[in-house]
C-alpha cells in the first residue's frame, strides 16, 4: 500500500510554519525587550545612587540581564544553525519519490 505524497506541498507547509514561528518569536522577544528596557530606565531615573542598596540592585540587575541575554543569543545561534541544517537536508531530498 503506497501513498503519493506531494513533497513540495509538505516542504512549503513546513517552511511556512518555520517562518510563522520565527516571526512570533521575534515579536515576543522585541516586546519583552521594550518592557524590560522601560523597567531598567525607570530604575535608573528613580534610583538614589548615594544609597548602596540601590547600587547593589543595579549591579545585580545588570548582571542577571547580561546572563539571560547571552543565553538567548547562544540559543538563537543554535536554532539558526539547526534550521540551516534541516533546510540543507530538505534541499538534498530528491524532487520525486519512487516506491
Amino acid at each position: 500500500m503506497t501513498q503519493n505524497v506531494d513533497l513540495d506541498a509538505v516542504r512549503a507547509a513546513a517552511l511556512a510554519r518555520i517562518d510563522r514561528s520565527e516571526r512570533n518569536f521575534k515579536l515576543a522577544f522585541f516586546g519583552a525587550m521594550i518592557v524590560e528596557s522601560a523597567f531598567v530606565l525607570s530604575f535608573l531615573l528613580l534610583a538614589d545612587f548615594s544609597n548602596r542598596l540601590h547600587v547593589l540592585l543595579l549591579i545585580s540587575t545588570v548582571s542577571c540581564y547580561t546572563i539571560v541575554v547571552l543565553g538567548l543569543v547562544a540559543l538563537g545561534a543554535h536554532v539558526n544553525r539547526s534550521i540551516a541544517r534541516v533546510l540543507k537536508a530538505v534541499e538534498l531530498l530528491p524532487n520525486s519519490r519512487t516506491d
